[in-house]
């Protein structure tokens, strides 16, 4: 066997990161083993993005999680990581470490204190449970396979030779937390492909502002359909959810879990559009059959009735209608018009608010070049990878968080097994 100064190293201790060393600690411990795991991160605090998540708050998980809520890799790839530790184990995981979580009417799991710092800190508990070394700050800029072995190199010349390796680094969403897309790097130096396509997703959408009313609405939300739509109009997704216009365009989990379906499709077709229905439980024909029985009622007293009334006249001025006419005298064209602004119209759509705002990333590594029964590299033998620098993403809502505990879980197990055979040698 070569020398080397540890067993396994994690690079990256986000969430995913944590869990895998977490996972091989305790293997080894089970085993009656002595291994050396040591968790590398770059950043002087640790869990920045565990700290953010869910507005301060952590969602965990999501009560129900299914390969379907996720893009990116095959869903029967997905399906097969997710599976071998699933939602449940998730629940019993966090409570043996003393984090209590509860269930809110959206199916999100946060924990009952309401404070992403309860989550993060029985991660690192934990990691020091199972006698995980962690060193931060502590750059990995180079990494090499050097016969046996791992070479990881800091940016200021240290290293450590590890006989395991589990890449963790995150993908390129928001990069002052360490994620700014240096596992790609690493990745490819080891034989890895990376998507063609790497994208910020789970990121608010940007508008032209001189071409809509969203902007003079900012602060508002409403429930609301988003579609995305070819430029010869064949739909491609889309999504209903809280909605929030903000002054730069829209927010919120339905644009945040439609961003990424938007950002491909224009890729292809720089003119695919994003259309928005503002009564989602409403078509076209049937607001506009009710705009015609409004007899002496006005169109903005039928909006009042579904919509905040600064919507309702948005609405009216957009469509250019009289929003104090009533429904009998509406012309024909001035109605359809309406209708259409209503449960139909077309947001022009600049962009979206890129890496420093997204909350994952789509694209990474295929899951087909990894062994998904044990997250091993099929390219590289002794890497493992976990967590975002997968090429999959989820919606917003947990479904992130399950991916990272779950691939995090396989990894470092096996890593962990793989280790102690190799010891055993």
């Amino acid at each position: 066997m070569s020398e080397h100064d540890a067993d396994i190293a994690v690079i990256g201790a986000g969430a995913a990161g944590l869990m895998a060393a977490i996972q091989a600690g305790r293997a080894a411990q089970n085993a009656g083993k002595s291994l050396r795991i040591v968790a590398l991160d770059r950043a002087k605090t640790l869990g920045a993005k565990i700290l953010v998540a869910g507005g301060g708050r952590c969602n965990v998980t999501h009560r129900a999680v299914d390969a379907d809520e996720y893009a990116g890799s095959s869903r029967a790839a997905i399906a097969k990581v997710l599976r071998q530790f699933p939602v449940a184990e998730t629940i019993t995981f966090f409570r043996e470490l003393g984090v209590e979580l509860k269930r809110e009417p959206t199916g999100k799991l946060f924990p009952t204190t309401d404070k992403a710092r309860t989550v993060l800190h029985a991660l690192l508990h934990a990691a020091r449970d199972a006698n995980v070394e962690l060193h931060h700050p502590w750059c990995v800029d180079s990494i090499v396979r050097a016969g046996e072995v791992f070479e990881l190199r800091s940016d200021v010349g240290d290293s450590i030779r590890a006989r395991r390796v589990i890449l963790c680094t995150g993908g390129k969403s928001l990069p002052k937390s360490g994620s700014d897309g240096a596992g790609h790097a690493m990745a490819r130096a080891l034989g890895h492909a990376i998507t063609p396509h790497v994208l910020p997703a789970l990121v608010s959408i940007t508008v032209d502002t001189a071409q809509t009313f969203i902007p003079s609405l900012s602060g508002l939300a409403v429930l609301a359909t988003l579609e995305v739509r070819t430029s010869t109009g064949k739909r491609i997704k889309f999504f209903t959810n809280d909605t929030l216009c903000t002054h730069f365009g829209l927010s919120g989990p339905g644009p945040m879990d439609i961003s990424r379906y938007l950002a491909h499709a224009r890729l292809d077709d720089p003119v695919a559009g994003l259309f928005i229905n503002w009564l989602p439980e409403e078509s076209f024909d049937s607001v506009d059959r009710a705009l015609q029985e409004l007899g002496k009622r006005t169109p903005l007293a039928f909006l009042r009735e579904h919509l905040p009334e600064r919507l309702a006249r948005a609405l009216c001025e957009h469509a250019k209608v009289d929003p104090t006419m009533p429904g009998a005298q509406l012309p024909r064209d001035a109605r359809k018009t309406l209708a259409h602004a209503i449960t139909n119209m077309p947001i022009p759509v600049t962009g979206d608010r890129g890496w420093n705002h997204a909350e994952v990333t789509a694209g990474g590594v295929p899951l087909d070049e990894i062994d998904l029964a044990t997250m091993e590299s099929r390219v590289c033998p002794g890497l493992h990878l976990a967590g975002e620098i997968c090429d999959v993403d989820g919606r917003i809502g947990g479904f992130n968080f399950q991916w990272a505990w779950a691939s995090g879980f396989v990894a470092g197990t096996a890593a962990a097994q793989c280790a102690i055979a190799q010891t055993v040698e």
